[in-house]
């Protein structure tokens, strides 16, 4: 299992001390993981997983899910909440006009719906567009 470690330290060309300080995880696990005194906890596992982007399962098995969509992680969807948050602040004020006539409270909801599906899609999208090779569909 260390093994697929140390290839995705390789891949990305970084050190086990950087991992560990950037994810959070003692030098200790590593090192006794690395000596095969112990595997590290689920905990751990799971720190290191989300480091290099990939699940537990490939870091212990080293196996990749054959297909696999990008998910959004909560400060995705905490950006977008607060996008959705000054844009309903600016749809709320008084002259916002559709047809001629002022705007209500469902095509206010509905504008932001579709904000959401949007911003959503895109951010998705250039997660996959970004890291391919994370994302990348056989």
């Amino acid at each position: 299992m260390y093994e697929i470690f140390e290839q995705l330290l390789q891949k990305y060309g970084i050190s086990a001390y950087k991992v560990a300080k950037e994810a959070g995880v003692t030098q200790t696990a590593l090192s006794n993981w690395k000596n095969g005194r112990n595997t590290p906890s689920v905990p751990t596992l799971q720190k290191i997983a989300e480091y290099f982007g990939v699940t537990v399962d490939y870091l212990m098995t080293g196996k990749e899910e054959t297909e696999k969509e990008p998910k959004l992680k909560p400060k995705d969807e905490k950006d977008i909440k607060e996008i959705l948050a000054n844009t309903e602040q600016l749809l709320k004020q008084d002259g916002l006009m559709f047809d001629g006539d002022p705007a209500s409270p469902e095509a206010i909801e509905s504008i932001l719906s579709a904000m959401q599906i949007g911003m959503e899609m895109a951010k998705k999208k250039n997660k996959e567009k970004y890291t391919p090779k994370k994302y990348k569909k056989d």
